[in-house]
Order: structure tokens, then sequence, then C-alpha cells
């Protein structure tokens, strides 16, 4: 019996060509609760298959977060809007802003989209109206973690939405709303995937960090097998548990912000408050509907640095608000030397569309604004070079935010947020790089800025 020969034929393996998924380019502007709200529209966009654009040539479609604070924030974004559109053509446009979309179509009538803060189903659902994902199962892959737009090791972590005050500068209220608390077990649910993720500092934001919880009646939550309340205390304790730096943003001088000073002391927390006192004289103050205790807020800051001697307390306060009097502005810098706050800004007041401060009478006159605005910042560097000053010779904690290939890096000591504060510059810091948190040194300051070396180098 015979057989025939078995021939095989050879094949190349079939190439598989997939489709090219639609790319998104994103604007944020604003505060860093904007950054959360465009870290959340870029996550669901890349869970949904999506690519990013890091430029508007590659961009299918541009994403423009915008800022609707200020006057001044707000034409900012009209800026961006329009860069976008004379770069790219095709703009959806979210954030504060989007209460306004008659005045954005009247001047961007090609603006494909507009929606408003924190709608994310919205701005997502605009995405794919503008830019269709093609069918493909191999393109809608979650990713392993959210996308971030800051660096690995800091994450900002919001708590809550909205808020309950009625100041008569702001409109944030009527932007985001009144308070909307998360619940305690999904924040924490999300900064420990943070922290294994290798975020090494957690910095905690909200429109009033010190109300959290208030709407939802500081209900508990069981996390890890006890229970938790929705309140800044017990979160900023469980946070503290993680292993990573937790710094407290926005948070409002309430009578329990003294229980968070000794998790500050332990070591928990960082000793870093972030106030935003707005002014000290108490007439500004009522006109502005602020609680007016000023002296009550002086005692209460030195029985902090007794409980914690090493907490910075940043602020900010606004200059030239409608009815200021000269001796409200002296009581304020008086204040001012005496509280010796660790870092200042300030801002010359500016009328804001529906605030209730354009129809206070006696407004200041620009130039007196600039001219009281100018000793302000003349007074704040001056306090601020002298406590950096007293920190020469000492040893701090230093997380390290950028490193270069000829032994220079820089940092934050405990008392810097990103991007708000000052930074420590090191010198013989090979090997460093953006996360290490090192002891270092301090060799010399400036009035913003501290230099030192790592200990050991």
């Amino acid at each position: 019996m015979t057989f025939a020969p078995i021939t095989t034929m050879w094949r190349a393996p079939m190439a598989l060509q997939l489709p090219s998924p639609p790319k998104v380019g994103m604007v944020s502007l604003g505060c860093p609760k904007n950054l959360v709200d465009s870290e959340r529209i870029l996550t669901k966009l890349r869970s949904d298959g999506y690519s990013m654009s890091p430029d508007y040539a590659g961009a299918d479609v541009v994403l423009v977060n915008t800022c609707g604070f200020l006057d001044s924030a707000k034409e900012e974004s009209l800026e961006a809007i329009g860069e976008a559109i004379a770069e790219n053509g095709r703009v959806i446009v979210t954030g504060c802003m989007g209460k306004e979309a008659e005045a954005i179509r009247a001047r961007f009538p090609g603006v494909l989209a507009i929606t408003g803060a924190h709608q994310y189903e919205e701005v997502v659902g605009a995405v794919h109206e503008a830019a269709p994902m093609p069918p493909s199962a191999f393109l809608n892959l979650v990713p392993e973690r959210d996308l971030k737009l800051t660096p690995r090791h800091y994450s900002y972590l919001k708590i809550s939405e909205g808020c309950n005050h009625r100041c008569a500068f702001c409109i944030i209220p009527s932007l985001r709303g009144d308070l909307v608390s998360r619940r305690p077990d999904a924040i924490l649910r999300e900064a420990e995937k943070l922290v294994a993720a290798g975020t090494k500092e957690l910095l905690v934001i909200s429109q009033d960090t010190s109300a959290y919880g208030v709407d939802i009646r500081h209900q508990p939550r069981e996390w890890h097998g006890r229970e938790v309340r929705a309140h800044m205390t017990d979160l900023s304790r469980e946070l503290g548990s993680l292993g990573a730096w937790v710094r407290l943003h926005y948070v409002y001088p309430y009578p329990h912000v003294d229980q968070v000073i000794p998790l500050m002391a332990e070591g928990l927390i960082l000793p870093y408050l972030d106030i935003p006192f707005q002014h000290a004289s108490r007439n500004v103050l009522r006109a502005m509907k602020r609680p007016a205790n000023e002296a009550k807020v002086l005692e209460r800051i030195k029985t902090w640095r007794d409980i914690c001697p090493d907490i910075a307390v940043r602020s900010t306060f606004v200059v030239g608000f409608p009815g200021e009097t000269e001796d409200d502005f002296r009581y304020l810098m008086d204040w001012l030397e005496e509280a010796r706050l660790d870092r200042i800004g300030a801002f010359r007041f500016e009328p804001v569309e529906g605030a209730a401060a354009n129809d206070l009478p006696d407004p200041v006159p620009e130039e007196v604004k600039e001219e009281r605005y100018a000793r302000l910042m003349e007074l704040t560097a001056r306090i601020s070079a002298e406590k950096l000053e007293a920190k020469i010779g000492r040893t701090l904690d230093v997380i390290i935010d950028a490193a270069d290939d000829e032994g220079g890096a820089t940092g934050r000591s405990k008392a810097d947020a990103p991007e708000i504060d000052g930074e420590v510059h090191l010198r013989d810091a090979d090997g460093l790089k953006p996360g290490d948190i090192v002891a270092v040194e301090i060799e010399d300051a400036d009035e913003h800025d501290l230099f030192g070396v790592p200990v050991g180098n």
C-alpha cells in the first residue's frame, strides 16, 4: 500500500491591524478641584478606549475645562477656548464657565458642546458624539489606575463638591451648588489605590474641608472592619494611617479644627493648614459675610503652635474690598504682624458677575488697591524671609519633585504645597528621583525658598 505524500502549505501569520482610537486633548484651568475633574473625565475617556494627545495637532477633539471664579479667570478661559479653536477647531467646553453658555457661543459659535462643572457624564457623552469610537473589542480597555495630570508621587483627593457659605464676593455655590460630601469609605478606597500606585503625598481638597460630612450628618461607614464617620477628624486620622503625607487644604477655622492639631503633633498628617481668612477687620469680614472673630483666631493659632511647634499656616487675603478703609487695612497689617503666618497669598478685589459684593457701596479706587496690595506683599515677604531664615541649620524632611543629571534637585518641605508655596533647592543630590523623601540640612534661605544638602552627602 502506498500513501500519497502529504504536503503542508506554510502561511504567514495574518496581520491584525487595530483601528486607531480617537485622541483627546485637554486644557485644564483654575484650581486643583478643576484638575481633579479633568483627571476623572480623562480616566473615563481612557476606559472607553480613547487615547490622549499632548498637543492640539494630534487631537481629534480638545476639551477646555474652564474657571469662572473671577472675571480675570473667565477671560483666561475664553482666551484658552479661542486658542484651542484656532489651533484645532474641534472644541468642547466644560467647567465653571459652562453656566455662561450663551456668552461662550456668542464669541465662539463653532464650539461643539458646552457642559457645566463636574458634569462628567455630559462631557464624556459630548466627546463620544464629536469623535465616535470605532467598534473594536480591543480598544475598550479600562486603565489599571486613574489617569493623572499631576506627577506620580502626589495626588489631589477631592472629598466633597459645592459649598454652603454665601460669601459676598464668591459665586462658587451658584456654579457648583451646595455642599455634597463623598462617603468616607469611597474616599479612603480611592486614597488607598493612589498610595498603592505610587502616591507619596495626598492633598485633601474641597470648597470647605472643615464642613465635610455636615450634609450627610457625619454618617459613619465601615472601613476595614471599623466604622469611620464622615468627619474631617476621622477622615484625617484614617488617611494618616496609609503611609503617605496628608496635607489639608481649604480649611475653615471651625472649632473642631482644633482636634486635628494633635494628629499633626503625632505625625499622622502634615503640620500644615491652608485657611482662607480673607481679612482681619471685623467691618470688612462682616461685609464679606464671613465670621468676624479675628481675636479668637490669633489665640487659637498660638495654641496650635504650642501643641505642634512646626505647624505651617498659609492663607489668602482680599485687598480693596468695597468699604475697606485705611483703618481696616492697617488693622489687617497689624494682625498679620502678630499672626506671622508662614505662607500668604493676596488678591485685589475684582467684581464678579453675580456676586453680592458688586452692589456694596464705597468701592475702593484701583490705585488705592494697588498701593495696599504692594504694602501687604512687602510685609508678608519680610515675615516669610524671617521665618525661613530661622530654619537655617535645621534638618527637614523633603519630598523631591524634580532632579537633574548634575546633582541638583528641587523638592518641598512639609510646610510647602506644590505650585502655591516655596521650594527646597538641593545640591549634591545625586541619585535622587521624584517621590523620594529625604532628610535635608538647610544651609540658606531667601524670601520664599530654602537651600540645602541631603544629610550624608
